[in-house]
């Protein structure tokens, strides 16, 4: 018994210890984010800490990709170096996009109407809608594919396949979860999206906030153009 109650207290501290570790480097995170830069001099002085140990911790962040350093110049002696988030540190803290464009589709909703919101939604769709390399004279396949490679650019998993009369383009993954579990506007958004970039009147007969596997968007091949409509 005396060993065990050795053994579970030396866990407790090796648990304590690993969270003042990650407290300490959240701090420093923190610390970065508020002041857009900070030597190991400053952080230091903030944390209580050893060069050494600032260094040390500021190591294992950088070697993560959370932050990076750079040389400050214009001083006399050794280049001092200054440390930064970088893009995956700045990533790493809660962003509330998805409450911001809930509540904006609702004001628009509120005080324009369903036809406000419809026109807002093939609006913000033509934005979204990149330009691709394919000429106006493509075949459906090409755009097809064409679509599929943008959307891959973009983080979202998508393929495309022939059925029937029709190309299905296949969106594995959702390119707003947490507007579409809410909202429905997020999927007229992306219907309205891949319409224009097809050039071809989509159809949304499946979709991952819905419950489905993917969000799938069939293209009649005898549908008129979306130019011409």
């Amino acid at each position: 018994m005396a060993v065990a109650s050795a053994h579970l207290r030396r866990v407790d501290v090796i648990g304590l210890e690993v969270h003042a570790v990650q407290q300490t480097r959240q701090q420093i995170l923190d610390h970065l984010r508020v002041h857009r830069d900070a030597s190991v001099r400053e952080l230091g002085a903030l944390l209580d800490l050893t060069a050494t140990g600032v260094r040390q911790h500021l190591g294992v962040l950088e070697q993560e990709g959370y932050v990076h350093s750079r040389e400050q110049r214009g001083r006399i002696g050794r280049p001092a170096l200054r440390y930064s988030l970088t893009s995956h540190g700045e990533d790493s803290y809660p962003r509330q996009y998805d409450e911001l464009a809930n509540a904006l589709i609702a004001e628009v909703a509120a005080n324009f109407g369903a036809d406000g919101l419809a026109l807002v939604t093939r609006g913000v769709a033509q934005r979204l809608a990149v330009p691709t390399d394919v000429a106006p004279s493509a075949s459906a396949d090409e755009r097809a594919e064409a679509l599929t490679i943008a959307l891959r650019t973009r983080g979202i998993v998508a393929d495309w396949a022939h059925e029937g009369d029709a190309i299905v383009v296949y969106e594995r993954t959702c390119p707003y979860p947490q507007v579409a579990r809410t909202n429905a506007v997020a999927c007229m958004v992306d219907v309205e999206h891949l319409s224009a970039m097809m050039g071809m009147r989509a159809e949304l007969t499946s979709c991952i906030a819905g419950g489905d596997e993917c969000c799938t968007y069939r293209f009649p091949l005898s549908a008129v153009p979306v130019a011409a409509s």
